[in-house]
């Protein structure tokens, strides 16, 4: 049974709604990062929500819809935040390091759950749950083509060598990536990631 939580009176025909929608989507995002999406059950969604089950499938569908949503969400600043920094003006390695950098902070701030929301997300779910597997998927693919992307960019600006194996090397710092997201959620400092990062840095290739 639902837990019974208080909410706003409901609203009468024509009415707007009487929750802040972004809030109560910021406060769900936090939750299925912190317990991953079948970790997640209705009754904590609409409590840390603090919606009625009604207001909650008038707004948000369902919990899937919900979920996609807040990826969405969570993309749309973090992922964002990645981005810029890979897309920095400046040479090929010092981008890698500083969008490295930039996760270990990210993935260890006391600011929100540790880790990364996208990282480890879908990878042990019910067959039911193929397509949002496959969607998570997507999005990691997503971030390590941008990689590569940024890998070639740098070999048409002649600071990577044009022996690269692009895809290969893309693979590893993106694979890094996800491991700092899991060291984060098993209670590694920054320090410890940033130390990580350090040596992670040795393996880019020679300079052309």
């Amino acid at each position: 049974m639902a837990t019974k939580i208080e909410e706003e009176p409901r609203r009468g025909p024509g009415r707007p709604r009487s929750f802040d929608r972004k809030a109560a989507l910021q406060r769900a995002l936090h939750l299925f990062w912190e317990r991953g999406y079948e970790g997640t059950s209705f009754d904590d969604l609409i409590a840390t929500m603090r919606l009625s089950p009604s207001s909650f499938y008038n707004s948000f569908g369902s919990k899937e819809q919900l979920y996609r949503e807040a990826v969405e969400a969570y993309l749309a600043t973090s992922g964002e935040l990645f981005r810029g920094v890979l897309s920095e003006e400046t040479d090929t390695k010092s981008a890698f390091r500083n969008l490295l950098e930039a996760a270990a902070r990210e993935f260890s701030s006391a600011d929100h759950p540790s880790g990364c929301m996208i990282s480890l997300a879908g990878t042990h779910v019910a067959p039911s749950l193929a397509g949002l597997r496959a969607t998570m998927t997507g999005h990691r693919r997503n971030a390590q083509e941008a990689m590569a992307a940024r890998l070639r960019k740098g070999i048409e600006e002649g600071d990577v060598s044009a022996a690269t194996d692009v895809d290969a090397l893309a693979a590893y710092y993106s694979a890094l990536s996800r491991g700092l997201a899991v060291q984060a959620r098993d209670g590694a400092t920054l320090d410890r990631l940033l130390q990580i990062v350090s040596i992670a840095m040795n393996a880019w290739p020679v300079s052309p």
